[in-house]
């Protein structure tokens, strides 16, 4: 937990909530540390994260990686769309949004076509691969969040997202 606490500068409720599994909680921190250490971007990470939390409408996880943008110095633009699940401002970063959106629509079994305007904006097979990394790690954690009904904690309350 001191990865989390250092990059959230606290102890998130949701994560005390899934310490009441450690096995859940010692996957997810692990999961989460190999998905930081990918040849993704920071940026590039946060977007898929974002991307998978808004779909899964984890309110916790939206405000949570709003502010991990914001400590990014992303674009309020991009940051906007991303919450309101709208097109990306940035088209390698569009490419990326809507290629998670592909993977989680079919399983994995995403078309060649999706394959193709993925790397076709510059990514790899190693990248696809990263991005089912990232849509498993992040899976877990918001069906975690949503299930144990995790509170927004003060700190991101100016980040607050409710699912249109």
């Amino acid at each position: 937990m001191v990865a989390t606490a250092k990059k959230f500068g606290r102890v998130p409720s949701a994560v005390a909530r899934l310490a009441t599994s450690p096995e859940l909680l010692n996957g997810f921190l692990k999961l989460s540390a190999i998905f930081e250490a990918t040849t993704l971007t920071a940026l590039e990470r946060e977007v898929l994260i974002m991307t998978v939390a808004a779909r899964n409408e984890c309110h916790l996880c939206v405000a949570m990686h709003t502010a991990t943008l914001t400590r990014l110095s992303a674009s309020p633009d991009l940051v906007a769309a991303l919450r309101a699940e709208a097109p990306l401002p940035e088209p390698r970063l569009e490419a990326l949004r809507v290629f998670v959106h592909a993977v989680m629509d079919t399983r994995g079994e995403a078309p060649a076509e999706a394959l193709e305007l993925f790397t076709g904006a510059g990514y790899t097979q190693r990248n696809a691969l990263e991005v089912v990394l990232g849509i498993g790690t992040y899976t877990l954690s918001t069906y975690a969040n949503r299930l144990t009904r995790a509170p927004l904690d003060d700190a991101f309350a100016e980040h607050a997202w409710h699912a249109a």
